[in-house]
């Protein structure tokens, strides 16, 4: 049986359709789960992706950690379930408290549509365990939200713990110590700016996200097992 991959999708959301063409370009299958749901049914990992949640109301994802099916993803997360939020999707996922920290602002106060460039600094997560460690990676960004910020003793855990698990290698967005993704405690939940879903053929600039999603394809099954 292919492995299954649910993608959350709320009013305002805009890249789901990208996520499931990536997800079923390497071979497993892809569902839209609405926000409105509250069961996920048989899915083997989850992605939130990008877009606009209820418009980024109040601020990005405020509103979307309200909606029903948040609390299927937060115990389907709770069991060890991959979940991987792609930008807007990342800032869901903080305001859930599924991560730590917050996304703010970009320095400068400029929204941001071009190629960044990554690298890998942990494989010990949901989202890298396919990649090489120290591995560079040329994945677009696009996000006027994407500043990653913390307190001090949160950075400090994220250092210690091997959580912080991709790097800018030139900053764009004045994010906190050249953040571009973190992940759990145990590895299972991951947030990104950076589109790995845009970057899954030469044909649209880079194949460099490939080995991102193939890492969540791996971490489902496994997780399916």
């Amino acid at each position: 049986m292919a492995t299954t991959i649910g993608v959350v999708v709320f009013p305002g959301t805009n890249c789901e359709h990208d996520a499931v063409a990536a997800v079923e370009q390497l071979g497993a299958s892809a569902r839209l789960v609405f926000h409105a749901e509250d069961k996920l049914g048989d899915l083997d990992g989850l992605i939130l992706p990008g877009g606009f949640a209820h418009g980024d109301y109040l601020r990005p994802g405020a509103i979307a950690r309200f909606s029903p099916i948040m609390d299927a993803v937060s115990a389907f997360a709770a069991q060890g379930g991959p979940v991987v939020g792609i930008c807007n999707g990342f800032q869901v996922l903080c305001e859930a408290h599924l991560l730590p920290g917050a996304l703010q602002k970009n320095r400068g106060l400029t929204f941001l549509c071009q190629p960044s460039r990554l690298k890998v600094t942990s494989t010990n997560s949901a989202l890298t365990n396919a990649a090489t460690l120290g591995e560079e990676l040329t994945i677009p960004i696009n996000h006027f939200s994407g500043s990653y910020t913390c307190d001090v003793d949160t950075l400090r855990e994220l250092q210690n713990e091997d959580r912080i698990v991709l790097r800018y290698v030139e900053n764009p967005n004045g994010s906190l110590d050249d953040i571009a993704a973190i992940s759990n405690e145990q590895g299972n939940v991951v947030g990104l700016m950076p589109h790995p879903e845009r970057a899954v053929s030469a044909l649209l600039g880079s194949a460099d996200g490939v080995v991102l999603m193939e890492s969540l394809l791996r971490a489902a099954s496994v997780s399916r097992v």
